[in-house]
């Protein structure tokens, strides 16, 4: 698989970021079909200009909410939008990073939000999040096995599609937008006890977070889908309430779940598609040069985690495995893609001109 640089990847992110800010300033996405080029060279050469235009402005902070601790993928990721929105701003806009769930959890931070409440501004979330609110297109980011490798992901999130998905709040009503997509690395599960291959699956309880494609994808497997509030996961894991749970690797690692579920096995059967949204309530508190820089941050963020989190993943794994966790390989996921058809075709038939275009980006 071809690794995707930052550096490649920026000027095209530029691309459909001018796509959501003229979608999210009432324009139309169409009329964003600049060249990659000229994408790349007109953010470079306006940068300077833009910050000192933003500078001007009304001071504002803006509460961004991250359930995940800093040292993650997510976590940096968070950190460097913060940097480059109060870079590009010249400081008038301050991005307050609230993360290790010190706000709720994601559901939580989900619900105050959409319910109208006005202490958080921004939140990352996982891309399916907002199924829950009505949002299909984003549901088919969830299903298991749809991008085969990171490359197929970076393909759909750079594409004339992605603002369609990010823009479907919009279009629903709810009172957010989407700013820029990202990942945090394929999902697995993980155990208490040892296991070495889907067999071993049948009867465990696994932490679901009420997600029907997460259930269905449990139930697939044999194992019975355990509602867990992530804030009580270790705990959970720890007494016994359930026998596994699944998470992106560094996110494994970072909260330190190895302490209590030391097994983990690599069938990455979704990949950690993430998402930041901004508040209308925030969005209407800026001026039109800081939404400018809060896409212009979104695109660069974007790139961002594009090249940070395949080399932060390889990393954390290196390290688990020297510490001694249990790390089982997938050579062969065909069993495991079966086992999740049902699911598969229950949340996509509705969808599927939609999903068959997500499927045929693939590197």
């Amino acid at each position: 698989m071809k690794k995707i640089t930052r550096r490649s990847f920026l000027a095209a992110a530029g691309v459909s970021a001018a796509a959501l800010a003229l979608t999210a300033c009432g324009g139309s996405s169409n009329s964003a079909a600049a060249s990659t080029s000229t994408a790349a060279s007109s953010t470079a050469a306006s940068a300077a200009g833009d910050a000192t235009a933003a500078a001007n402005d009304p001071k504002v902070t803006l509460v961004y909410a991250e359930v995940n601790p800093l040292d993650t993928i997510v976590g940096q990721t968070a950190t460097h939008f913060k940097e480059k929105v109060e870079e590009l701003t010249g400081g008038s806009v301050v991005i307050d990073v609230q993360a290790s769930g010190v706000l709720g959890s994601e559901n939580d931070v989900l619900d105050a939000i959409l319910g109208g409440s006005t202490s958080i501004d921004m939140s990352r979330i996982s891309a399916f999040a907002l199924t829950s609110y009505g949002c299909n297109k984003s549901k088919l980011l969830s299903i298991p096995f749809t991008f085969e490798n990171r490359a197929h992901f970076w393909n759909f999130a750079n594409s004339d599609l992605a603002p369609e998905f990010l823009n479907e709040p919009q279009e629903l009503g709810l009172p957010v937008r989407g700013v820029f997509y990202g990942e945090e690395g394929f999902r697995h599960f993980f155990t208490v006890n040892p296991v070495s291959g889907i067999d071993d699956f049948k009867g465990l309880k696994l932490r679901v977070s009420n997600d029907p494609v997460m259930n269905g994808m449990v139930e697939g497997l044999g194992a019975n889908p355990t509602v867990v509030s992530f804030g009580e996961l270790y705990s959970a894991l720890q007494t016994g309430v359930v026998d596994g749970a699944e998470q992106p690797i560094a996110n494994y690692k970072s909260n330190a779940f190895p302490e209590v579920a030391n097994n983990l096995i690599l069938d990455g059967h979704t990949l950690g598609a993430i998402q930041a949204v901004i508040t209308d309530n925030a969005w209407g508190k800026l001026t039109e040069n800081q939404q400018a820089a809060i896409m212009e941050a979104g695109a660069d963020t974007q790139a961002f985690n594009a090249d940070l989190s395949e080399t932060a993943e390889n990393k954390v794994l290196d390290e688990l495995k020297s510490s001694g966790c249990n790390v089982v390989d997938v050579p062969d996921k065909a069993p495991w893609q079966e086992a999740c058809q049902k699911v598969i075709s229950e949340n996509t038939s509705d969808q599927a001109e939609l999903y068959q275009q997500l499927l045929d980006m693939k590197a």
